[in-house]
């Protein structure tokens, strides 16, 4: 194959990787446009490459694309994506530069050698470098298309919509030996205000570091991997606390992060008895209010039941009522939005209209309540390979109230669980009360499965080491000498570049069949004269040593063979193999 051919074959197939990675960039993101405009100008600059400068120039444009990427992106499935991109490149530079004398194999072998060399440097930039929260976050404006998931703003369809979206949400693992969570709430969204048609979310202003909750030493409890969202609350059980130093409890009860994710985010939850402090946040006055009109039943139906005189007799009548009625759960409860048309007329609704009709009968008998959004079950996976974890889908969505008691604090109560109990078919093949089945599963979503298994376990080490990962790190290494760290990246750095380096020319060496045969004859006394071809400089030295020209001369012809035949790979490894035998008995001559 000519050899410009080949290192521009070699040099396209670094684009179909990159492409594939750039459609799945937010376009809201500070690096997406750069990322887009480095792909596109080293496509338009491939089609022009005239000289050996222009075809460096798009390889280094390609490594720069497959670094912005690998910023962005960090699965599983993006990490290799992007390793295939940077092989690509380096391979089709290495097949210019190096005059065609490798085969493909020989080119993907010195491109991971090359990788491999600048390795040692990046694991001590990721383990000891301090860690910042990435200035790429910055959104540059809305995220193209829409963000499947919970939405602040909570009306009773809205759950309804996210029942045939299979999409994931979340997933999560524990530690080994402990008991995964199974028909576990998950809370992420609490919704104090009511108009009488929507629940809103009240946006929590993040408190000042000094005054977040410190942070226990207790292992951890959970691993999460939350894909993108638009919104800052993470999923959790209200129980556990968060061990990043960007996260924090709500007095609300939400898990919430200082800026919000429109990546993947891996974060970490841990046994804290301060966690569950937002049980006993006594209530404000919006989540008692109700709107000024409107809703005449309902409200009249309230006040019977507030005549009781404890919350807990009143919470025990409202559920008697809702046990009473005929209602029916259904995953296409139709258009209604009016609690007091579904409570008395319609009485058909999804989780979203039975935890907002409670929530506002509750309030309109004096007592506190909010409706909260989030997760339900989920389905538990077992990979071949990885980790056991519990996958939250989008359809996993639900909705359920909170309930201020006297002595008791915040209490969750599901009303949907009710209508389930006195239903007498049952919930639709949906309920939220169990696991998903696993046994009716498409060829592709068993492999999908097995797949995030895998990449669960990259996720969580290569995500899941941010900042407060890092400190704990670097307290064990250099316990209270951590002054001492800059010095040690500095002699850390230096000791793998240089590592990298040893490695690289041990790579390298005898790779290139010219450069170690100057090297070689350089060794017998014999150096090139200006002008001199490599035939001739052989010849020259046949005629100083004449033991050794036989093989100096069939040195010639090999390396002749190598660098301007046109040869096919079998036959140009086998010319390899014949000029290091050569080369290993003038070697064993000197």
């Amino acid at each position: 194959m000519i050899r410009g051919v080949r290192s521009g074959l070699l040099a396209w197939c670094a684009f179909p990787p990159l492409l594939l990675q750039c459609f799945a960039l937010n376009f809201a993101s500070a690096l997406t446009w750069p990322t887009w405009a480095l792909v596109i100008c080293a496509m338009f600059k491939l089609r022009e490459c005239r000289r050996p400068f222009d075809r460096r120039f798009v390889a280094l444009l390609q490594l720069l694309a497959a670094g912005l990427l690998a910023a962005q992106l960090q699965s599983l499935m993006a990490t290799l994506l992007q390793l295939i991109a940077a092989c690509s490149a380096l391979a089709g530079l290495l097949s210019h530069e190096l005059q065609g004398m490798l085969s493909f194999r020989g080119l993907l072998q010195r491109s991971l050698q090359l990788l491999a060399a600048a390795l040692p440097l990046a694991l001590v930039l990721f383990l000891l470098v301090p860690r910042i929260p990435p200035l790429w976050t910055t959104q540059l404006g809305p995220t193209r298309g829409a963000v499947t998931g919970l939405s602040p703003d909570l009306d009773p369809l809205s759950i309804a919509t996210l029942a045939s979206v299979e999409a994931s949400a979340a997933r999560m693992t524990v530690p080994e030996g402990a008991v995964m969570p199974v028909n576990a709430y998950w809370r992420v969204l609490v919704h104090e205000s009511f108009d009488g048609r929507r629940w809103q979310h009240r946006d929590s202003p993040a408190p000042p570091k000094f005054l977040r909750d410190v942070r226990s030493t207790a292992a951890i409890s959970q691993w999460w991997v939350v894909e993108p969202s638009a919104t800052r609350a993470l999923p959790w059980d209200g129980r556990s606390g968060p061990v990043a130093a960007d996260q924090w409890i709500a007095p609300e009860g939400e898990l919430l992060m200082d800026v919000a994710s429109r990546q993947r985010r891996a974060y970490r939850l841990q046994a804290n008895g301060s966690a569950q402090d937002w049980r006993r946040r006594p209530p404000l006055a919006s989540e008692r209010q109700l709107p000024a009109d409107g809703l005449p039943r309902l409200r009249k139906l309230g006040r019977e039941f507030s005549s009781l005189p404890t919350d807990r007799e009143r919470l025990a009548a409202v559920e008697q009522w809702f046990r009473s009625q005929p209602f029916r759960y259904s995953l296409q409860p139709g258009s209604t939005q009016d609690l007091d048309d579904f409570l008395f007329d319609r009485q058909v609704g999804f989780c979203g209209h039975y935890a907002s009709a409670l929530a506002a009968l509750l309030r309109s008998a004096d007592v506190p309540a909010r409706v909260v959004s989030g997760y339900r079950g989920g389905q538990l996976v077992k990979p071949l390979g990885g980790v056991d974890y519990l996958e939250l889908r989008q359809s996993d969505a639900h909705a359920w109230v909170d309930v201020w008691l006297n002595d008791a604090g915040w209490q969750r109560v599901d009303p949907t669980l009710w209508i389930a109990s006195t239903a007498q078919n049952g919930l639709p093949q949906q309920r939220p009360s169990a696991l998903h089945s696993e046994t009716k599963l498409a060829w592709w979503q068993w492999i999908q499965r097995q797949w995030w298994g895998l990449d669960l376990v990259w996720t969580r080490w290569w995500l899941g080491f941010d900042q407060s990962s890092q400190q704990i790190w670097l307290q064990r290494l250099f316990g209270d000498q951590q002054r001492w760290l800059g010095l040690s990246v500095l002699l850390a750095s230096m000791a793998a570049a240089g590592l990298g380096w040893v490695m690289l020319r041990h790579s390298l060496a005898g790779r290139q069949p010219l450069d170690q045969s100057l090297r070689l004859l350089a060794q017998l006394g014999v150096v090139p004269l200006p002008g001199e071809s490599f035939a001739k400089l052989c010849q020259r030295a046949a005629s100083l040593h004449p033991d050794r020209a036989d093989l100096l001369l069939a040195m010639a012809d090999r390396q002749q063979l190598i660098a301007y035949a046109q040869l096919s790979d079998s036959r140009r490894r086998d010319l390899l193999h014949q000029w290091r035998t050569i080369r290993r008995r003038l070697r064993s001559m000197r």
